[in-house]
């Protein structure tokens, strides 16, 4: 799924009323905007416009201050919260040092994913009467499904306990409805996939559906999914469709990139590598009032993890913008890259440059001095249209490519065999590296610097187990901070609980 030709009408978002803020309760449907959704979807062009709605919350991961990338790469080993200091923004820095709960846990990471939940929901009501073709009633209705089962994917994988909800409900039942079991609301994610796989194109046309959900991206999500359930066979026999032959070019046209760098060329979006892509633009003018608020369509992973009041004394060097310096990178993952093609791709090592007089910056909190290059852009990137400048930025994010895609298949394949030996290789060849022996340990270490800073490592060390020693050392307590805390807030009125130890 890859965004690109999806602008979002912000009329028809708010003609929808689902709109969701950090004061109001998760569930909340606003009465005074239902008389206008019940004479909305008249035809194809409004149904369109609530499709588009729908797909707006995937910007998630990486758009608003509280995003996913930024937020769990502070959990990780691979970095710190960092900021301007302790109090730069409290959820962050309480997920860094495991001291998150009810009270510090920021309310969108759980209110924003069933907003969407709740458009996907509204357009799969209100479709079968829409006046339109049946053939697009059924592909946006499969991509409905691919959505909540997107979201819902996010929040079982974050917060485990939830409500499951697969139909509009009223201001009543927001009151009353309970938590479902974690594998309810997994067999409801793999149906809503499943269904949604069956009715999509195997491809979209970039140039002019860039940014839809296909067959191809519905099932690398699928085999995501049946991965972290456990049902490896499953999610091989997923992962083999949408990776096809290692090194070579997959059944969806999905290949590896020949130069890694190259995946982090602002300008090179929608590549053959991308399967889930996160798209963003530097022209909705994005401004302070209404910054993570769903409007604007900036990247604010750039501006968060660039380094504060940097200059460079040695022109040669590229002009970064001066950012915010959040998720500075840790000892250990500047260790475990040292020496590895991928590094400078990964890491800006301005402790170096500002030793030697090349560079300086202002150290931010958490300072190592070793910055996120994956997403530090140019001040020549900067938008020249309206807004804030800091907030539109146009880099987009990858939510799965095929590099992921490799080595998930290669560990649903037990970290054995010629396929998963293959799998391996061909991620680490496309970087010059040679074969090492395949086995679960040795690609998870090719998960992190293959994927450092893009959001994974903290699920990969909680899924396998492994968080518990790792993260030990900040404060991480098993049973307990493998999933976040329900905000408060969003408990009180409901018939919800709170996780255990929370």
């Amino acid at each position: 799924m890859k965004i690109k030709n999806i602008r979002y009408s912000f009329i028809a978002i708010g003609l929808l009323i689902i709109s969701y803020s950090c004061s109001e309760d998760f569930l909340t449907v606003d009465p005074k905007g239902l008389p206008l959704v019940d004479n909305y979807y008249k035809d194809e062009t409004e149904a369109y416009s609530a499709l588009i709605a729908a797909y707006d919350i995937m910007g998630k991961q990486s758009k608003g201050f509280e995003n996913m990338v930024c937020m769990l790469n502070a959990g990780s080993d691979d970095f710190y919260a960092g900021g301007g200091g302790p109090g730069d923004g409290a959820g962050i820095h309480a997920f860094d040092n495991y001291t998150l709960d009810k009270i510090n846990m920021p309310r969108s990471f759980w209110g924003d994913f069933f907003q969407g939940i709740a458009r996907a929901n509204i357009l799969l009501q209100k479709l079968p009467d829409v006046n339109m073709d049946e053939a697009k009633k059924v592909r946006f209705a499969a991509e409905a499904k691919a959505m909540r089962g997107y979201y819902y994917f996010e929040l079982v994988r974050t917060f485990k306990n939830l409500p499951l909800i697969t139909a509009p409900l009223s201001p009543a039942e927001t009151y009353t409805i309970t938590q479902s079991t974690p594998e309810e609301v997994y067999a409801q994610i793999e149906k809503d996939l499943i269904e949604a796989k069956a009715a999509l194109p195997n491809t979209v046309n970039n140039a002019t559906e860039g940014g839809r959900f296909s067959k191809g991206s519905v099932q690398a999500l699928l085999g995501k999914v049946y991965l972290y359930e456990g049902k490896n066979a499953l999610s091989a026999a997923e992962f083999a469709d949408v990776n096809g032959t290692p090194g070579g070019t997959s059944m969806y046209g999905y290949k590896l990139l020949a130069n890694y760098e190259d995946l982090w060329v602002i300008s090179n979006k929608l590549n053959s590598e991308s399967i889930i892509e996160i798209m963003h633009t530097d022209k909705s003018n994005a401004d302070w009032g209404f910054w993570g608020g769903g409007n604007d369509e900036g990247n604010s992973v750039n501006i968060m993890v660039g380094p504060r009041g940097y200059g460079r004394n040695d022109q040669s060097l590229p002009d970064y913008i001066s950012g915010w310096s959040f998720n500075p990178i840790t000892q250990s993952l500047y260790d475990a890259l040292k020496g590895d093609p991928r590094f400078d791709a990964t890491i800006v090592d301005l402790r170096a440059l500002k030793a030697s007089g090349a560079a300086n910056y202002a150290p931010g909190d958490q300072d190592t001095g070793y910055f996120l290059k994956k997403f530090m852009p140019l001040n020549s990137d900067t938008s020249q249209g309206g807004g804030a400048q800091a907030l539109n930025y146009k880099q987009d994010t990858y939510a799965i490519r095929l590099a992921d895609t490799y080595l998930m298949e290669a560990e649903a394949l037990g970290g054995t065999g010629a396929r998963a030996q293959a799998l391996l290789d061909a991620v680490r060849a496309r970087v010059g590296l040679g074969s090492v022996p395949v086995s679960i340990d040795a690609i998870m270490n090719e998960r992190r610097l293959e994927l450092a800073g893009e959001g994974h490592r903290w699920f990969d060390l909680v899924r396998t187990g492994k968080a518990a020693t790792v993260l030990a050392n900040v404060g991480f307590v098993a049973g307990k901070n493998e999933v976040w805390p329900i905000p408060q807030k969003d408990l009180e009125n409901t018939k919800l609980v709170q996780n255990p130890l929370y």
